[in-house]
């Protein structure tokens, strides 16, 4: 199943069904994507992560104006999940739940099923938002927030497609699985999407500094994923996202003020 080649699709159609998958905007119906179609159009997740945080980010630069920084940081990383609907959000609680649960490897599996939130998963939520909100709060300015969010939005969802070539499916159904395997130029592709957006929002250092804030943010969840449950499913590549995200933001609040400096 994961090894279907879906037919050539453009670059617009490619977003367009990203932009459906990622977020909730009232966008016309993509339909029911061709077997392997979401996949290949994961190397369009950073364009749709760039247009996120940037839209995130508006939200928090004009907050500034008149709120100090972390409510305005609050309210960017707001944005950003009502945006999204809080899709990688819950499966990063889902994930979080799985690895607490006392058991083996069904039953990791079984709790990430359960729709239920339980301690494990309201924590990492609490962490996920504290930790991208005071990491924003930090920022010296508003525009320095807004194009730290667009780059850490941008960089996170590049590696959606990197971790599915590392990892594999860990269910034989699921979202991850029916997504199908995106292949190495997809991945390629959204790599050098995220890091352009990155350069471009930071500048070459500030990327370097995002880029390996993500790395680290993604490979932790990576090794956790493969040592619980053998691979990725949907609410793995979720945690991916927003490891990465927090990554990225806590590297770029480091690295400003030495820059600044």
């Amino acid at each position: 199943m994961n090894d279907i080649s879906p037919p050539p699709r453009g670059w617009l159609a490619d977003l367009h069904l990203a932009a459906v998958f990622l977020t909730r905007l009232p966008l016309p119906d993509a339909g029911k994507p061709p077997p392997g179609g979401l996949a290949a159009a994961m190397r369009c997740f950073p364009l749709v992560g760039l247009g996120l945080g940037l839209a995130a980010g508006l939200a928090g630069m004009l907050a500034a104006t008149v709120l100090p920084p972390l409510p305005s940081a609050l309210l960017a990383v707001l944005a950003l999940v009502l945006l999204t609907g809080a899709l990688h959000e819950d499966g990063l609680a889902d994930l979080a739940d799985g690895l607490g649960a006392r058991g083996g490897r069904d039953r990791r599996l079984e709790v990430m099923r359960d729709s239920r939130t339980g301690a494990f998963g309201v924590l990492a939520l609490l962490f996920s938002v504290g930790l991208r909100a005071t990491a924003l709060a930090a920022m010296p300015g508003g525009w320095e927030m807004l194009t730290a969010l667009a780059a850490a939005a941008a960089l996170s969802r590049a590696t959606i497609p990197a971790a599915m070539q590392i990892m594999a499916p860990a269910r034989a159904d699921g979202l991850g699985a029916s997504a199908g395997v995106p292949d190495a130029s997809v991945a390629a592709h959204a790599a050098g999407l995220g890091l352009v957006a990155a350069a471009v929002c930071l500048g070459l250092d500030g990327a370097l500094a995002a880029a390996c804030g993500a790395l680290l943010g993604g490979l932790a969840v990576v090794v956790l994923a493969r040592r619980a449950i053998g691979g990725y499913t949907g609410d793995v590549l979720g945690a991916v996202q927003q490891a990465a995200e927090t990554g990225v933001l806590l590297a770029v609040a480091a690295a400003l003020p030495r820059a600044a400096g």
